[in-house]
């Protein structure tokens, strides 16, 4: 499966891309993000998030491990999963329930949940390189395949 690999020079463009994988998503599918602390995994959730409609605060749910949005008939999910202690505590918050295919879920260190989360339709891998940050994204669906070639597109 085709991936995609892009430099983005500042949180700016971290933001402005984030918005147009939100597009590409249509507010549905499964999105792993990978990266060191401090890569940009939240700035390009809030850029997604905030592609999605929403005009509020975007925080890191790194205490919560999850923080739900309603943006009208979209719902997203944004997940850290930095602090899980032991796969099995994703059962007691009920994880299939946020996986129903009918909303958009991003998960922040998903190898923490392994076992237990379902597969992603793409995983973005940000890592640091120069002043800003290259973005290998992967797709493992035809859903994520689709989104890598509308996001070709556009970065052509």
């Amino acid at each position: 499966m085709p991936g995609l690999t892009l430099y983005l020079a500042d949180e700016e463009a971290m933001q402005t891309f984030g918005g147009r994988i939100a597009k590409a998503t249509a507010g549905e599918g499964v999105i792993f993000l990978e990266g060191d602390l401090g890569a940009g995994k939240t700035t390009l959730s809030r850029g997604i998030i905030r592609g999605l409609g929403h005009a509020g605060a975007v925080k890191s749910p790194t205490f919560t491990l999850v923080e739900p949005y309603e943006l009208g008939a979209v719902r997203a999910y944004h997940f850290d999963l930095y602090r899980l202690v032991d796969p099995e505590e994703l059962e007691f918050l009920g994880i299939r329930d946020y996986f129903d295919g009918q909303s958009l879920c991003l998960v922040e260190w998903p190898a923490r949940g392994a076992g237990f989360l379902p597969k992603a339709d793409m995983t973005i891998t940000i890592s640091p390189q120069a002043s800003g940050r290259s973005l290998c994204l992967a797709p493992s669906t035809p859903r994520g395949e689709g989104w890598c070639a509308m996001l070709s597109e556009e970065s052509r």
